[in-house]
């Protein structure tokens, strides 16, 4: 089974939240599953869950509810901190029902109090949830002598999703639960897919806790927390610097580009283009810079020039509008070696002539017919073979595609992620183009899997918004002006 990260899996709860499945169900079958482990491991005795005050938290009170029924098993919960610090709607609600199961949770503030606890020290079963696959940085009191006693007590010890303390993405950390079993939720978590970490996680099983197919497989609004936020005190140029080399055959491609990448929130966007482009890009928006190149059609002489802006430039989008031709195609072959981050688009692919390309990260987003002349044939109509075609290109390759069509494919060669936003309005001209600016603002600042894969969904949101507006008349530019709209929603 293939690891995920503590992110993906926020993200994925996140999704199921916006199909309808509410985190509120999930914790129930979390917490229904924990209870059936510990009835598997004993028929009587005294169990205590020692619970933080989050959605981990929440999932050890809902394991106490069930527990609760059986007679011969003595439950008890130890809530790290007060009712009033519970942090999540669905963990404070599981707490309440507890009082009208029978079970009265002690709320310790302090680590004497923890030092003192009789029970804690008796139980034949402690249920370690203190925190889930969030914690970060340094841990605090009480929960570092919660960590330190439970580990000393020679009582069974049960992790829920990840012992705590422990770093779910195999980072380094500080001090961990050694549990005896780790029940972890619905996928094996990256840390715990290491072999080295059986001391903390004793034996681990994945419980399947009813997850939404698709809330993995289809972008959402879950995966654009995934990605990297401004912060208050950053200044100009942190958020991406982007170069556009574009136009030549048409001037509105690099143009729409440019200014969808600044939608999107990209520092500065500077374009390279073509003489007699130049002059009518510039009085399209102040906002964009543009710089001259030498003729009226991207040229091998350009390409120093072009290099030597690539240097102070995060990613270059390029492609959009160049037109197509022996030279155009010999000059985007001679820049791309050169890029630590590139997205591909439209007539750029003519250029990609011997890729992999060494320390190059690379985005390609072909529509249907790119993509056939790419491969070399028409791409499969069967949904689950074209899958597999991009999937293969993209590992042969190294590099990110995203397919364009009704339901967009995004593949890193490891990794397969489908977008459904989108309309049919959408097939009107310079919507691609719109595409490759909001993929290559967020690529700046993030992975190209994750640039590619919420890039599409932003797009195809701002289309369905402006479609709702406008229904097929709908413009690129109308695409454009709804980008701050979802980001401002789907990101806060």
């Amino acid at each position: 089974m293939k690891s995920i990260t503590s992110s993906q899996m926020q993200a994925i709860d996140i999704n199921c939240e916006c199909l309808g499945l509410s985190r509120m169900q999930l914790m129930e079958n979390a917490g229904a599953s924990i209870a059936q482990a510990v009835r598997s491991s004993i028929s009587s005795g005294r169990v205590v869950l020692v619970a933080g005050r989050g959605n981990n938290g929440g999932d050890a009170f809902v394991a106490a509810r069930h527990l609760s029924s059986y007679e011969d098993i003595h439950t008890q919960v130890i809530l790290i901190g007060r009712r009033s610090m519970i942090k999540t709607e669905e963990a404070l609600k599981n707490f309440d029902l507890l009082k009208y199961s029978g079970i009265e949770a002690m709320q310790i503030t302090d680590s004497s109090s923890l030092e003192n606890c009789e029970s804690l020290r008796s139980a034949d079963i402690i249920v370690d949830a203190i925190f889930g696959t969030g914690v970060k940085g340094s841990i605090r009191e009480p929960e570092s002598t919660a960590i330190d006693i439970i580990n000393s007590t020679g009582s069974s010890v049960i992790s829920v999703d990840i012992p705590s303390g422990f770093d779910p993405d195999g980072n380094s950390f500080e001090k961990s639960i050694m549990a005896d079993k780790t029940l972890t939720f619905h996928r094996l978590k990256k840390g715990l897919a290491r072999e080295d970490v059986e001391r903390y996680t004793g034996a681990i099983e994945v419980i399947d806790i009813g997850v939404c197919r698709d809330a993995e497989v289809y972008v959402g609004s879950g995966n654009l927390t995934m990605l990297n936020r401004r912060q208050v005190d950053s200044h100009k140029g942190q958020s991406g610097r982007i170069l556009v080399v574009g136009g030549g055959e048409y001037f509105g491609a690099p143009a729409l580009t440019a200014m969808a990448s600044l939608r999107t929130g990209a520092d500065i966007v500077t374009l390279a283009l073509p003489r007699g482009v130049d002059d009518i890009v510039s009085a399209y928006s102040p906002n964009l810079i543009v710089r001259s190149l030498s003729d009226d059609r991207l040229c091998v002489e350009d390409v120093p020039v072009i290099l030597k802006m690539i240097q102070s430039h995060d990613v270059l989008v390029i492609g959009n509008g160049l037109g197509r031709s022996d030279e155009i195609g010999e000059a985007i072959s001679m820049i791309l070696p050169y890029c630590r981050k590139v997205v591909v688009d439209a007539d750029g692919f003519a250029g990609l002539k011997n890729i992999p390309v060494n320390d190059c990260d690379m985005i390609l987003t072909p529509h249907a017919g790119e993509f056939s002349r790419l491969i070399g044939k028409k791409p499969p109509s069967d949904p689950l073979h074209r899958l597999e075609s991009v999937l293969e290109y993209s590992r042969k390759n190294r590099v990110v595609t995203l397919l364009k069509g009704k339901v967009d494919i995004i593949s890193d060669g490891e990794d397969v992620l489908l977008n459904r936003t989108g309309n049919e309005g959408m097939t009107v001209g310079g919507t691609g183009d719109v595409l490759a600016g909001i993929v290559g603002t967020l690529f700046a600042v993030n992975p190209a899997m994750e640039a590619a894969s919420c890039g599409a969904f932003i797009n195809g949101v701002a289309g369905d918004l402006a479609f709702e507006e406008h229904s097929y008349g709908l413009l690129a530019t109308d695409i454009i002006d709804r980008i701050t709209e979802v980001t401002r929603k789907e990101m806060s």
